[in-house]
């Protein structure tokens, strides 16, 4: 991220927010946090100065000094537990304002020791959002606000309320033990909660030096020196980053108004370069801009994340639009195959010499037993059925899976029994004795020559009649009245099934004409409609490009 194109970029603040919202982070996670104080940060025209340090280094003791009063706690347990905001007011008083919005304003100091010190376990309270100190002093006055902040190596929560307000400050003073020289939790302090989070205004105050001897003295500020030096603060020209403070004899000498005896402390020095500090920094984005561009850094690798996520889900939601797709593609020419093997089953079971062959005789026989009903119901019409439904369920299927609807029906009608007509019975003769007991043997009733009446079983109906001439009488040629009964009922048999075939082939082929939009639907190509997640990648990537500016 280029910091010169950064510096004219008045709306880095709105993208940081911006990014924040669409994230959808947790508001308690460090980066949310750290992301709202930064920015807030960045838009308070204060010049904020905190003091920072392990509990017990004098942090307190050193503020009281500079302010010139016991302003702040002081005791030899870590007291402080909140981030205690000192500002320029008329009178000494003090603020806590809790998590509700509650405000509680008092006149001194005694708020403080109620709301801003460790209970008896020594953890901060949870109701209190802020506590202010407001005193008239004159560096006060000038716009400065100091920052007392917990001890560091204490309890996790302080290290976490003390990380996140380093962020806001626009100088931050380092107090150190000159009895332990930069431990390592302050080298990981100074380079985790600093230098790697673009805090770069940073000046060390040594304390405790004068309980040391003289020679002692000069050996432990030679070996601070050359750590201080070690470290690239953004300082104005010809100001140190290191400086000597007795906190606990400069803050007595402030008390009993002795100038001479503070001067041998530090604290005037030390209040000088403060002075000269904040009179440089007017303008406040140079310091500020570092530790801007490092969160950005931060929620720019968590938008990338997002955008990998979101990608992910895209490109998940598309290979399985495919997938469902190429399942219906395969899914419908199954059903188109088959549902034209099915037709084509019935097609060949429908055709005359088929029919002709495998049920001409069972239906005559039927017929001239009066049995034609129970036949026709029976296994023709079963073996009709069968196939008429095995063509009926991949319509089935295919509207279940197209989620198409479909009322037609396909109705293969069964026809009327035919009304036989057989021929008249002979002349009473010395045959008629043979004929009689054939008509009796197969059920048929000789009614005055009539047709035997059949029931009516589908549809259409239909009267059979043969016109037959009476055959001459001839020896090897003459046909008994049993053979002609016989000859009538296949015909009438055989014009059944006829019939049948004839209306049953249009009815199949009007039903595939209706059907074939169902079972040929066109199943398309087209790309997924822009959704929500979409939607959610280009706002994602249009942030990202905003911080990337």
């Amino acid at each position: 991220m280029d910091r010169q194109q950064q510096e004219v970029n008045p709306n880095l603040i709105n993208h940081l927010r911006s990014a924040l919202g669409v994230l959808e982070l947790d508001p308690s996670c460090q980066l949310y946090r750290e992301v709202v104080t930064i920015c807030d940060y960045f838009e308070n025209p204060g010049f904020r100065i905190a003091v920072f340090g392990p509990f017990n280094y004098g942090k307190s003791t050193l503020l009281n000094a500079l302010l010139g009063k016991r302003t702040l706690p002081i005791d030899l347990i870590p007291t402080t537990g909140a981030a205690i905001h000192v500002r320029y007011g008329t009178e000494l008083s003090s603020q806590i304002t809790l998590t509700d919005g509650t405000e509680i304003k008092e006149k001194g100091t005694e708020l403080l020791k109620q709301y801003a010190i460790l209970d008896n376990d020594r953890c901060m309270r949870s109701d209190v959002a802020s506590v202010t100190v407001y005193c008239s002093h004159p560096f006060l006055q000038t716009g400065v606000e100091f920052l007392d902040l917990p001890g560091t190596n204490d309890q996790q929560a302080q290290d976490t309320l003390v990380r996140e307000q380093l962020l806001t400050a626009d100088l931050v003073i380092q107090v150190l033990d000159c009895r332990q020289l930069m431990t390592l939790g302050e080298r990981e302090n100074l380079r985790d909660w600093l230098l790697d989070r673009g805090i770069e205004t940073v000046v060390f105050v040594v304390n405790f030096l004068n309980l040391l001897a003289a020679e002692d003295q000069k050996e432990v500020y030679h070996r601070l020196r050359f750590v201080a030096e070690s470290f690239r603060a953004q300082l104005p020209p010809n100001v140190s980053n290191l400086y000597r403070v007795d906190a606990l004899p400069a803050l007595r000498a402030r008390l009993k108004g002795d100038t001479a005896a503070a001067q041998t402390t530090g604290l005037a020095t030390f209040e000088s370069a403060l002075q000269s500090i904040v009179t440089a920094q007017q303008e406040k984005t140079e310091i500020r801009l570092p530790r801007v561009v490092a969160i950005a850094a931060q929620l720019q690798q968590a938008l990338e994340a997002k955008i990998e996520e979101v990608s992910t889900e895209i490109t998940a939601c598309q290979e399985k639009h495919h997938a469902k797709l190429e399942l219906k593609q395969k899914a419908q020419k199954l059903i188109q195959q088959g549902f034209s093997a099915s037709v084509s089953d019935f097609q060949s079971w429908l055709y005359l010499p088929k029919l002709l062959e495998r049920y001409q005789s069972e239906i005559a026989l039927a017929l001239q037993r009066g049995t034609f009903s129970t036949q026709e119901t029976g296994q023709f019409q079963q073996e009709v059925r069968t196939y008429q439904q095995a063509i009926v369920d991949w319509v089935t299927k295919a509207c279940e899976f197209f989620d198409q609807e479909s009322s037609t029906e396909l109705a293969i009608d069964f026809l009327e029994a035919p009304q036989v007509e057989l021929p008249k019975p002979p002349p009473t003769s010395q045959q008629s004795s043979n004929v009689a007991p054939v008509a009796v043997a197969t059920g048929i009733g000789w009614v005055l020559g009539g047709p035997v009446g059949a029931a009516v079983v589908g549809g259409a109906s239909y009267v059979l009649k043969k016109s037959r001439q009476k055959p001459q009488p001839q020896d090897s040629e003459t046909i008994s009245p049993p053979q002609q009964v016989a000859q009538v009922y296949e015909e009438a048999a055989k014009e059944y099934l006829t019939e049948f075939s004839t209306t049953a082939f249009p009815t199949l082929e009007q039903y595939e004409e209706t059907v074939a939009k169902i079972i040929n639907f066109p199943v398309t190509t087209e790309p997924l409609k822009m959704t929500a997640q979409d939607h959610q990648l280009q706002l994602l990537q249009t942030l990202l490009a905003n911080l990337l500016v």
